[in-house]
């Protein structure tokens, strides 16, 4: 079973990531998927109907607003860094949390690597699919980084010089 980071801490993903290409006929009723968006848009009554929980994936020319509407008939979003250098997908998550006040599990999904860790958490995501290639308990460690942050951001409102 694959590893990820959740909560600071690696456990293992319970979740199938459907494809792209992932049609209704390949789900069952049961166990916990995370769809493409195009699916969830094409069938979200079907998908509601399921018994499993439920999570949709957002590439990074997808945008939140898509979703917002249906945000609690998600325990998880993904977001989908295609290549490493592509981080539309912060925006996304900023998106998601602030303004749209999601709360629940928020994965970060793709090309995934250590280096990003501290800046993804910084926007609100809680949750890490690393690069296979990558060792999760190894990266763990990369949410601690930094010990201080002088911009606001998700994870810390108040800039350096308001919380002097």
């Amino acid at each position: 079973m694959r590893l990820i980071i959740k909560d600071n801490q690696v456990v293992p993903d319970t979740w199938e990531l459907l494809p792209k290409d992932a049609t209704l006929d390949q789900l069952t009723n049961t166990g916990d998927v995370i769809v493409p968006l195009a699916m969830w848009l094409e069938h979200s009554h079907a998908l509601k109907a399921r018994d499993g929980r439920l999570g949709v994936w957002l590439d990074a020319d997808e945008e939140a607003e898509c979703i917002v509407e249906d945000l609690d008939s998600f325990a998880v979003i993904a977001l989908n860094f295609p290549v490493f250098s592509d981080g539309r997908n912060y925006s996304n998550a900023r998106l998601l949390r602030d303004r749209y006040q999601y709360q629940g599990e928020l994965r970060s999904i793709g090309d995934v690597l250590r280096d990003q860790l501290f800046f993804m958490r910084r926007c609100g995501f809680n949750a890490y699919a690393l690069r296979e290639d990558h060792d999760p308990h190894a990266a763990l460690a990369s949410l601690q980084d930094f010990s201080e942050v002088y911009q606001a951001a998700t994870d810390q409102p108040l800039p350096l010089f308001r919380r002097r």
